[in-house]
């Protein structure tokens, strides 16, 4: 009985000594040695066999219940990861959702930008093309004028060179076709004098007169007034009308005394 006791004692010991059995199997062993000490049917050897056993069992219990720890542990691990996991989704919905609307405004950005490109596009094509039709409008406005002015300057000198080529009829003709056709022309004192010339030329004296005196009457202050002054007075002495020739010559030193005319109507009256 004594040696039972201090055999469960001994275990007893054993077992509190090992902090890896639990308490279900520290008392499971200790009754078993409790009962074989009141039986006292146990000897040294079967003791020993029997903590043995009860070892393994022991150990046995504590890998199973160390193994559904390990199991409880990496359960909750893998709850943990999932939340981890699903915190991390969540996140993730959220970022996808945020570049989604940056993505939706960078494209109705990208949109408005390009419609702007497109009207802006369209604006300045059709301010060029504005300025495009007026310059050439003003070019057409520029070069009308000198092309207006070189047909006047050619009809012009195609009249005169009539006259130097003794054509006097044709010039007559030209130089009032001239006339009729640029009557703002500022050659048109010009071509009426040379008219009267021709006249003058074709010995046809008194249209001679009526065409120097328009010259007179209608550009009293152009050069040539001067001159068909001295023509008329010239057309007159070929009349036989010295009187009227005198006056004439006295009439242009009266206006223009300063005029190369001038000279020649003095020579003329000093010889008379």
């Amino acid at each position: 009985m004594m040696g039972g006791t201090n055999l469960g004692r001994r275990l007893t010991g054993s077992i509190a000594a090992r902090p890896a059995l639990t308490r279900t199997a520290a008392a499971a062993l200790w009754l078993a040695t409790m009962g074989s000490g009141h039986a006292a049917l146990f000897d040294d050897n079967e003791a020993r066999r029997q903590i043995v056993n009860l070892r393994i069992q022991v150990e046995a219990s504590q890998k199973a219940v160390n193994e559904r720890l390990a199991g409880i542990e990496a359960a909750v691990q893998d709850r943990r990861a999932l939340v981890d996991l699903a915190s991390q989704l969540d996140a993730l919905r959220q970022d996808i959702a945020r570049l989604r609307g940056q993505n939706e405004s960078l494209l109705n950005q990208s949109e408005n930008l390009e419609r702007r490109q497109k009207d802006l596009y369209v604006d300045l094509d059709t301010r060029l093309r504005k300025i495009e039709q007026a310059q050439v409008q003003l070019q057409e406005k520029i070069a009308a004028p000198e092309r207006e002015a070189a047909k006047e300057k050619e009809a012009y000198e195609g009249a005169l060179n009539q006259f130097r080529q003794n054509n006097f009829g044709s010039a007559i003709s030209a130089f009032q076709a001239f006339m009729t056709a640029y009557p703002a022309s500022p050659l048109v004192p010009s071509a009426q004098y040379w008219v009267g010339n021709a006249y003058y030329a074709l010995r046809d004296y008194k249209n001679a007169i009526t065409a120097q005196q328009k010259v007179v009457a209608s550009w009293p202050d152009n050069a040539k007034a001067s001159d068909a002054l001295l023509n008329i007075a010239s057309s007159q002495s070929e009349m036989n009308d010295a009187r009227a020739a005198r006056e004439t010559l006295q009439l242009l030193l009266k206006r223009y005394p300063n005029s190369p005319a001038a000279e020649q109507a003095k020579q003329r009256l000093t010889k008379k």
